[in-house]
């Protein structure tokens, strides 16, 4: 991890100081629990290895966010790229294992990128009912002097059944009016004096930030999740105090920003140097509730709130 940095370089980071203090809060099972002894605990494990000791019907949002089917380091470990048919199996093995441990009107999320959509859809459409694709813009990348420049990622949205939660009205975005319409009377029609009006929330999101070096919920995880696009997930898909689980907890967004909006969280991360993360950020969020680009009540578009340059 970075031992130096400059002064307006905030990315989390830990030393080996660190790494020993925050070891003490992780767990690792050997037996079948209740979800009392998981929750808000973060699980350091390989997830084939403690999925068949997570109680049944327990999660109510399964937040999920794999190794994309590429290359990848992740800090020592090393994910390789398969054939299509080997990804969807391999998708398939910890799936269909994780079924059991959702309640019966639970809402999962998967994400995943163009090159393993065939995969995913494939095995979501065996256990659920695959309502939607969300498109959001990820503005980082290269570009490609051979090829259009990578620039999205997906999260498909399913369901256990037709008896969901989606609290639509907690993710609507604000948006600068283009064509500020005014009624016979003079009252703004469909917008506010400020210039801003609420909009419906889609499946196309172009308001997501990456973190980056100067942000403060950046992290050294190299396939980190902007913690705004986690917050729509929650906030959409649960209602305080339940209970959200991501198999593949990585740097810990999911489990910091179910804690920010007052949610329970459990998660399963196999790299004890991102578990250890994920506890310096969570002790963190108990003084800093912020979320970059949502003031608590409405989500904002990019570059439109001073609260985003506070974050």
């Amino acid at each position: 991890m970075i031992n130096n940095k400059s002064p307006r370089n905030r990315t989390v980071t830990i030393n080996q100081n660190e790494l020993d203090k925050y070891s003490a809060n992780l767990i690792r099972l050997d037996k079948k629990v209740p979800a009392a002894k998981i929750k808000n605990k973060i699980i350091n494990q390989d997830l084939f290895e403690a999925i068949e000791f997570l109680p049944s019907k327990f999660i109510d949002l399964l937040l999920i966010d794999p190794p994309y089917n590429l290359d990848k380091s992740f800090n020592k470990l090393r994910f390789k790229e398969m054939p299509v048919e080997e990804y969807s199996e391999w998708i398939d093995s910890f799936l269909s294992r994780l079924v059991r441990c959702l309640n019966p009107n639970a809402t999962v999320y998967f994400c995943g990128d163009w090159k393993s959509s065939a995969s995913i859809y494939s095995v979501l459409e065996k256990y659920f009912i695959v309502r939607n694709r969300i498109t959001w813009e990820r503005e980082k990348g290269r570009g490609s002097k051979k090829n259009w420049k990578n620039n999205s990622e997906d999260i498909w949205f399913c369901t256990l059944s037709d008896d969901y939660i989606f609290n639509f009205e907690d993710v609507k975005l604000k948006r600068k009016v283009i064509a500020p319409y005014r009624l016979g009377n003079g009252e703004p029609k469909d917008w506010q004096e400020d210039g801003f009006r609420l909009t419906f929330p889609s499946n196309i999101w172009t308001d997501i930030s990456v973190p980056f070096w100067s942000m403060s919920e950046n992290t050294e995880h190299p396939t980190q999740k902007p913690e705004k696009l986690i917050a729509k997930l929650i906030l959409a898909s649960t209602n305080p105090g339940q209970i959200v689980f991501d198999p593949f907890l990585g740097s810990g967004t999911t489990a910091v920003v179910a804690k920010k909006i007052g949610r329970n969280f459990s998660g399963v991360e196999i790299d004890k140097t991102y578990s250890c993360l994920a506890e310096k950020r969570l002790e963190a969020a108990e003084k800093n509730k912020l979320i970059q680009g949502y003031d608590g009540k409405v989500f904002w578009e990019r570059n439109t709130f001073t609260l985003q340059n506070k974050g």
